[in-house]
């Protein structure tokens, strides 16, 4: 079975009342999207936590999904008619062919070899190596599969300078990578806190999928207040400012702290943050992004 994709460039005005029409008339899903993506004038309207949203694109574009039978011209004079808005706008119909697309999308990910000893390995996958330290981790709702410069750059300090037996704080924690991959490589415990109620639950699948144990996850009210021995925080430059205070006092005296999530052109500006507390270490910089570590005085 195929698929009609109806495509329509419309003004930041009319974007969201278009969508809601057309799905009034039958469409089955609506994507909306700026218009201007990969170009120059591709505009951000999610800001960094902390800051407030930038406004909505200006330029917007509405993708729509109809079975192969419907009259798309037809519902999208009437969707038109129903908001005052004419002339129709520029718009185009496509054909989609029907696809296995459970089995395409997991054609996008493939085992993830973040050191020599240390691979990200999706659930639909046989381990490229055996006898190598696997995470089973497939994509989801939380932020880290591996894929990220942050994240490969956290997991390759973690594969370089685990000593065994440490206490681990993931902050931020997304999927719960870092503090599984911490255990694997012979962490004794870990804690991971997120925001993020659906990030929380995903981490103790995940953690349950790789067999780790003392382990756990939480929303931030609920979080233990503890000293660990080592602190890893990957998430953005601006709630890394706001948390240092916390991170700092999370992290007992000579212990270790881990940073990324930050652009390379603010990681002095998080180091001269931390550095009241941390005696830092070079930044580590893979396509753009920067890992940070220091050892709290």
């Amino acid at each position: 079975m195929s698929w009609l994709t109806l495509i329509v460039d419309t003004d930041a005005r009319h974007a969201e009342s278009l969508s809601d029409a057309l799905l009034a008339h039958g469409a089955l899903s609506v994507d909306l999207l700026d218009a201007d993506a990969d170009t120059p004038d591709e505009q951000a309207i999610f800001g960094e936590p902390g800051e407030p949203p930038p406004g909505v694109w200006q330029h917007n574009r509405v993708s729509a999904l109809f079975d192969a039978h419907s009259d798309v011209a037809g519902i999208l004079r009437a969707a038109a008619s129903d908001i005052g808005l004419a002339p129709l706008p520029e718009h185009r119909i496509e054909t989609l062919a029907d696809n296995d697309w459970v089995r395409l999308t997991q054609s996008q990910f493939d085992p993830i070899r973040i050191s020599n000893r240390l691979w990200i390995v999706p659930t639909w996958h046989t381990p490229s190596d055996p006898a190598a330290i696997n995470i089973v981790l497939d994509p989801g709702l939380a932020f880290g599969t591996g894929s990220h410069p942050t994240t490969r750059l956290c997991l390759r300090w973690l594969d370089s300078h685990l000593q065994g037996g440490e206490s681990v704080l993931d902050y931020g924690c997304g999927s719960g990578i870092l503090a599984i991959a911490a255990l694997k490589l012979g962490a004794a415990r870990a804690v991971g806190v997120d925001l993020d109620a659906q990030a929380v639950t995903a981490s103790r699948d995940n953690a349950l999928a790789n067999e780790v144990h003392d382990i756990s996850f939480h929303l931030p009210d609920k979080a233990p207040r503890d000293k660990y021995d080592l602190v890893v925080a990957n998430i953005l430059t601006n709630p890394l400012r706001l948390l240092a205070p916390l991170l700092s006092d999370a992290t007992r005296s000579g212990g270790q702290i881990v940073l990324s999530g930050i652009l390379e052109a603010q990681a002095q500006d998080v180091m001269s943050i931390y550095g009241q507390w941390f005696d830092l270490n070079e930044p580590v910089f893979e396509d753009g992004w920067s890992c940070l570590s220091g050892r709290k005085r």
